[in-house]
């Protein structure tokens, strides 16, 4: 059984390595994406730290969120594929793909045509929570087998 899980954790992870990956090679495209969607609905509290860091990177906030998020799933997807920290990253993916969820497939704001696709979307990212969820209960310890109806 330990074999099964461990190859189905590298399947897992390959996931966000690969959209990791996308994301770094197609900055541009990611900036743009993040710009359109998280940076219009950004509080004007963060606005004086954004322009700071913008001023110190030379580089648009957009461009630095897509550089970090392509980073982080890249990094996260190898630590859960080697079981290196994979409770920890787990955890934090958990709230990545929420947020994500939140904000680029917001099928209530959709019209009807296009809304049934982004279900699916938000749907599937559901499921990648779940199975997260999974990764950080089972964590990297090895688990004793538990009766499934309590004494029996």
């Amino acid at each position: 059984m330990p074999a099964f899980v461990t190859f189905g954790r590298i399947l897992f992870a390959v996931l966000f390595i690969y959209s990791g990956v996308a994301k770094l090679f197609g900055i541009q495209a990611t900036s743009d994406a993040i710009a359109s969607k998280v940076v219009a609905t950004m509080p004007a509290l963060v606005a004086p730290y954004v322009t700071q860091l913008e001023g110190i990177t030379g580089m648009p906030m957009p461009q630095m969120l897509a550089i970090a998020v392509g980073a982080f799933e890249v990094i996260a997807g190898l630590m859960i594929a080697l079981n290196f920290g994979a409770r920890f990253f787990a955890i934090l993916l958990i709230f990545f793909v929420g947020a994500a969820t939140f904000y680029f497939h917001d099928f209530w704001n959709q019209p009807t045509p296009s809304d049934g696709k982004m279900v699916i979307e938000a749907l599937k990212n559901l499921s990648i929570i779940g199975a997260l969820f999974i990764i950080a209960g089972y964590g990297r310890s090895s688990q004793t087998p538990e009766p499934a109806y309590g004494d029996v």
